[in-house]
């Protein structure tokens, strides 16, 4: 294609505020000597993010993993219980039930908005089941009503993983409302980025002393320790990174909906590949731009990753493999007994295009070309 330019390029790039605000940020800091323990800069980033996010209470971390390992934490789950959650998305999810002392099992997703597939919870229930953990895959919202309808009959607890879905509302309710907590990632791929960091947000302020301590070693002051806690307090840098990205993600957003536009006007033509569809009561995140590559499509998902790989354009093949396909979770009963056909088919197909507000025009006409052309 003229004017072409194979550079590498990847399935995102990092929000980055101008590099002048980052050092008077810096200065400031620098100056006060208070770098870390919930400064300043801490406490504005979560008034202010309890604003933009639409929600109730909001706990800053140092990390989404961090964050998600907390709320499990938080809600005093009975140990050995089982948690419903989905195979569908980052080892992060699963690894943070187990490392809390619970048993993740896996149920089947939606095949459009592949996340929990809220038709297929109930009979997954058993007397050992503690909570359902959904992920709000790519931003798409999981079933929250039906998810609540089974855990208010079943006495469940219900926390999200919303790593994909700042800024996701539902019928203009901030997606951090839903369930008794969610975890939120700003991980430097994700669109709001404090560069590593994360948050937890929860409807039940009687939950903030108990997350508040289990953040800060369960220290509560200087002679009283109440909990068992972890580190997982967000430094002043990475929160003074994360109010300056705050002013500009929206922009990026609005970068990020015309790429999609181009992107959907494009490749919905093509026979063999489907785009997901987003509910109209949602608000998109934006946050990544997924594909599925049918079985009619010429050739398979793995020989257009592959393809696009050799010509420095790195998709992704996201979720794949599944959570339920790795060593340390396949040979258990009752993940070999799960019945996963979405997931199966899904995991095979699905492909995360390059999306980010900074993508040249060239190379997105590059890449929808040769998903026209077949990869020919």
């Amino acid at each position: 294609m003229s004017g072409y330019v194979k550079e590498k390029t990847y399935v995102t790039s990092p929000l980055l505020p101008e590099l002048e605000d980052v050092y008077s940020e810096i200065r400031g800091i620098f100056a006060s000597k208070w770098l870390t323990n919930m400064g300043e800069k801490h406490k504005e980033l979560e008034n202010k993010l309890k604003n933009e996010l639409k929600v109730n209470n909001l706990s800053l971390f140092n990390n989404g993993t961090i964050a998600l390992l907390t709320a499990i934490k938080a809600l005093n789950l009975p140990q050995g219980s089982e948690v419903i959650t989905t195979p569908f998305t980052f080892a992060a999810t699963p690894h943070s039930i187990v490392w809390n002392g619970l048993k993740p099992i896996f149920c089947d997703i939606e095949p459009n908005t592949m996340t929990l597939d809220a038709q297929k919870i109930e009979e997954l229930v058993t007397p050992n089941t503690s909570a359902i953990l959904g992920v709000h895959v790519y931003g798409f919202p999981c079933n929250v009503e039906a998810i609540q309808k089974i855990a208010n009959k079943y006495n469940l607890k219900v926390i999200y993983d919303a790593a994909h879905a700042f800024s996701t509302e539902i019928d203009g309710k901030g997606i951090g409302t839903f369930g008794d907590i969610s975890a939120f990632s700003f991980h430097a791929t994700k669109l709001f980025n404090t560069i590593e960091g994360g948050a937890l947000s929860y409807n039940d302020s009687s939950l903030e002393r108990k997350v508040y301590n289990l953040r800060n070693f369960g220290i509560r002051n200087e002679e009283v320790v109440e909990e068992v806690g972890i580190n997982g307090k967000m430094n002043e840098l990475q929160a003074a990174f994360g109010l300056l990205n705050l002013k500009i993600y929206r922009k990026e957003q609005e970068k990020r909906k015309k790429l999609k536009e181009f992107y959907d006007d494009k490749l919905e033509k093509i026979r063999g590949i489907r785009i997901p569809k987003i509910p109209k009561n949602v608000t998109n995140s934006y946050q990544y731009y997924p594909i599925i590559i049918e079985d009619d499509y010429p050739i398979s998902r793995n020989e257009i990753y592959d393809r696009f790989k050799e010509e420095n354009i790195f998709t992704r093949k996201y979720f794949y493999p599944a959570c339920s396909d790795y060593d340390c979770y396949k040979n258990d009963l009752a993940v070999k007994l799960a019945h996963l056909p979405v997931t199966n088919d899904l995991k095979n197909k699905v492909l995360c295009l390059p999306y980010y507000g900074s993508l040249r025009k060239e190379t997105a006409e590059y890449i929808v070309s040769r998903l026209q052309n077949e990869m020919n």
